[in-house]
């Protein structure tokens, strides 16, 4: 039977390429005794807030740092230029490490599910992600439109 299905082969027809292999579990999760289990749950379950909050600062606390490193280097050096160069690699470089963070919190969260007993394949990093920047949008609207305002206020000072 020829082995060129692209679900077996990572889309290529020539082969795999490396790394791209489904992941198949040897056994099913051990079962361990309840507290043990109730233990390890407990632990996923602070791995799963810790990857959120993770994923939460990517919205608003490096991006405001970033724009205050980005200020106090216009502010020194007077090169607006400069400023926004730091500032853009700055966030990009945090963003890729606060990323690298959180995939390596999930694959615990992983590992801790699966020692609770659970049948735990995929990470919840994509979801906490979209969640993460649903809920800084939202936030941000309502400092926008509601507390701060878009317009100037309809009585004069």
């Amino acid at each position: 039977m020829p082995r060129n299905d692209p679900t077996d082969t990572g889309g290529l027809f020539i082969g795999r390429r490396p790394g791209t292999a489904p992941l198949r579990y040897r056994t099913d999760p051990e079962r361990a005794g309840e507290r043990r289990r109730r233990t390890d749950a407990a632990l996923a379950a602070a791995v799963l807030v810790l990857e959120s909050l993770v994923c939460l600062t990517l919205w608003g606390p490096q991006p405001v740092a970033w724009l205050w490193v980005g200020s106090q280097i216009d502010y020194h050096a007077g090169s607006i230029t400069l400023a926004l160069v730091v500032t853009f690699l700055g966030m990009i470089a945090t963003l890729m490490i606060t990323l690298g963070i959180a995939t390596r919190l999930d694959r615990a969260w992983r590992i801790l599910r699966r020692a609770a007993g659970h049948e735990q394949q995929e990470g919840m990093l994509p979801r906490i992600f979209a969640v993460t920047a649903i809920v800084a949008l939202v936030v941000f609207s309502l400092w926008f439109w509601i507390i701060e305002g878009p317009a100037p206020t309809l009585a004069p000072r």
